[in-house]
């Protein structure tokens, strides 16, 4: 399989995909390069945690390696720290650290609407199957939903960084409250609590229940950077905190916050 080009590749695992249920029979594949890409993706995001051959494991390895690197990856040597913290904003399936942070939901299986914009759905789609097989792994052992607060770990396979941390952070409805608050350092908590245990150096943290769960950006950063520095003083934990931003309001705010 090394020596399909990336075309070749994307095409083998859409046919793949589509040969897997009789209900794709009639999907035409497009001829544009990006349409394709979109095809597979919705395909990926909506199958289930279901076995899948080898060969279609390693074709799609070798495609979404090549991809990720075609996007550039920035290694963590390459941030700027200060007292072992760094905001940076970009795309954090390109980041080369120890460990980024999922904003799961409470099945943890990752996001199964088609091309959608939320950060569950672009790591579990360049991460590959392989990463919500596990995650299905983990939650057939558990025998219950996730809770809130908490985080499990699991290999980052394609992602550049090693391992990715899985917490579900609070849904706010209405009026913000004092459990939403606690909730969310409990998350932030977990995952450094995680990160250590396994030995980890770097963490990447995105901005935990601020898209789809609706925390306020503003007050969400504050109980981010407020439990970072307060878990790293009682613990003298040396791992390095970085706060992965995609908006320019979020830089603001972390600047703010941290000078």
């Amino acid at each position: 399989m090394n020596n399909m080009t990336q075309t070749q590749r994307r095409l083998w695992l859409i046919q793949y995909l589509l040969s897997e249920s009789e209900r794709y029979k009639n999907i035409q594949i497009p001829a544009d390069g990006t349409e394709q890409f979109n095809l597979y993706r919705s395909l990926v995001n909506v199958r289930t945690p279901a076995p899948i051959s080898e060969e279609y494991l390693q074709v799609e390895d070798e495609y979404l390696k090549e991809e990720t690197a075609h996007k550039g990856i920035t290694p963590v040597t390459a941030l700027d720290f200060d007292n072992d913290i760094a905001i940076w904003q970009g795309d954090i399936t390109t980041l080369a650290c120890d460990a980024i942070v999922n904003a799961a939901n409470s099945k943890l299986l990752g996001c199964f609407c088609p091309c959608h914009g939320c950060i569950d759905n672009c790591i579990h789609t360049f991460a590959g199957v392989r990463l919500r097989l596990k995650c299905n792994e983990l939650m057939k052992n558990q025998l219950s939903d996730e809770p809130t607060g908490k985080a499990k770990i699991t290999p980052a396979y394609n992602l550049p960084c090693k391992y990715v941390l899985h917490t579900v952070g609070p849904i706010v409805y209405g009026e913000l409250t004092e459990k939403h608050e606690a909730l969310l350092a409990s998350s932030y908590e977990a995952c450094l609590k995680l990160a250590d245990e396994n030995g980890l150096e770097s963490i990447a943290f995105c901005c935990i229940s601020t898209g789809e769960f609706h925390f306020p950006n503003d007050r969400a950063a504050e109980i981010a950077v407020q439990t970072v520095k307060k878990y790293k003083t009682e613990t003298n934990s040396g791992i390095k905190v970085i706060f992965n931003i995609f908006k320019n309001k979020d830089k603001e705010i972390y600047e703010q916050l941290l000078g």
